[in-house]
């Protein structure tokens, strides 16, 4: 078992997220500068399973990347000094050569993994990764930005 570094009340106020999007329960390890790894809990009570497949509960992998996404923000809080009610928030700004290895299924744990690649005036790319028993579920490059909260809906970011 992992050491807990930051746990759900910690993130909670780090991101804006809250349920049911808030996609990260805690964080095993932290490298300032460098990198990041979280842990989501896969459980069937996940509002998206009953819709996702009936009979075979499959997290969509677009949640995979923005649990990935989440833990680029928790690393980006850290470093930056930003809390949830900073009136800042983190947004996409690029997602490249997203692939899919493996369905995560209720029960399962994902494991994110994010190194940062490159951060320049409040732009961040990061190498992220989702694995589950020590295999890749799905791996992909984010580019991310700091935005004003009322400049949010402007231009780009989701």
């Amino acid at each position: 078992m992992s050491k807990t570094i930051f746990n759900i009340r910690d993130i909670m106020g780090m991101l804006a997220h809250r349920y049911p999007f808030l996609l990260v329960d805690k964080v095993i390890a932290y490298e300032k500068e460098k990198s990041l790894t979280a842990i989501k809990n896969v459980t069937f009570n996940e509002p998206f399973f009953p819709g996702h497949f009936p009979g075979l509960p499959t997290m969509p992998g677009v949640l995979m990347i923005e649990a990935m996404a989440q833990a680029c923000g928790v690393f980006t809080c850290q470093e930056t000094g930003l809390r949830a009610d900073s009136g800042k928030i983190f947004y996409f700004a690029a997602i490249e050569e997203a692939r899919f290895k493996r369905i995560v299924l209720p029960g399962d744990q994902l494991t994110l993994h994010i190194e940062v690649l490159k951060n320049k005036r409040g732009v961040y790319k990061f190498k992220t990764s989702a694995s589950v028993d020590g295999e890749l579920a799905c791996e992909a490059l984010l580019t991310c930005v700091i935005k004003d909260v009322a400049r949010g809906d402007e231009e780009g970011g989701s």
